[in-house]
């Protein structure tokens, strides 16, 4: 995939990144602004790990759930947002599974005033009510995938009506929303180049572009 095939999902700044070869990117000041609200996250000495190992090196990690979403996600989350809303993006789609990263992508678009819809993985949609609540408290919609709402979960839930869902379908339906709307893009939790992604991108491409 090159960058015109990318565009249908992604701001061009971001495209730009994907495939830049500069070894540093500069920080949007605006970007800066929202991190500061909890970093520099704590590094922290991992003093008893060193005692298990019986080893002199000092070990730290930096704690990373300090962050209004709980993890590291919203690193990523905030410029995807960022450089969407200053593309005119009004929406940002995507999938999640325990609810980490639709928590992050929730929050960084309740910064840039943009909507955020989210599809969860069915089974964790169930089982982890506190992760949707929070992407919700966020102003995201979050629907239970496989859902009724797009091609892709309907036809899956036609075939297997209690479907416990699976991540490679969340993106499905994510990906559709976003390839079939001018004002909306696909926000990318995970790794672009995933064969789940590049498969659910192909069929959503096709299905945005034809009437159902």
């Amino acid at each position: 995939m090159g960058p015109d095939d990318l565009a249908p999902l992604f701001p061009m700044e971001l495209i730009g990144q994907e495939v830049s070869t500069e070894r540093f990117l500069a920080i949007p000041e605006d970007v800066l602004d929202v991190y500061r609200m909890w970093r520099p996250t704590p590094l922290v000495r991992a003093r008893r790990l060193e005692r298990e190992l019986g080893t002199p090196a000092r070990i730290y990690y930096k704690y990373e759930g300090v962050s209004p979403a709980g993890s590291h996600k919203p690193n990523t989350a905030v410029p995807q947002a960022y450089y969407n809303a200053r593309q005119g993006v009004r929406r940002l789609t995507t999938e999640t599974g325990a609810g980490q990263w639709g928590s992050a992508l929730a929050f960084a678009c309740s910064q840039f005033g943009l909507e955020c819809e989210v599809w969860m993985v069915r089974a964790s949609y169930d089982q982890k009510p506190y992760r949707r609540s929070l992407m919700r408290v966020y102003g995201a919609t979050v629907h239970a995938s496989p859902s009724p709402v797009t091609i892709a979960g309907s036809k899956i839930l036609a075939a297997e009506p209690g479907s416990p869902g699976s991540l490679g379908i969340a993106i499905s339906e994510a990906v559709e929303v976003a390839a079939s709307a001018e004002d909306t893009r696909y926000a990318l939790g995970s790794v672009l180049k995933s064969p789940a992604f590049v498969c659910a991108w192909a069929v959503a491409r096709e299905a945005g572009r034809s009437d159902p």
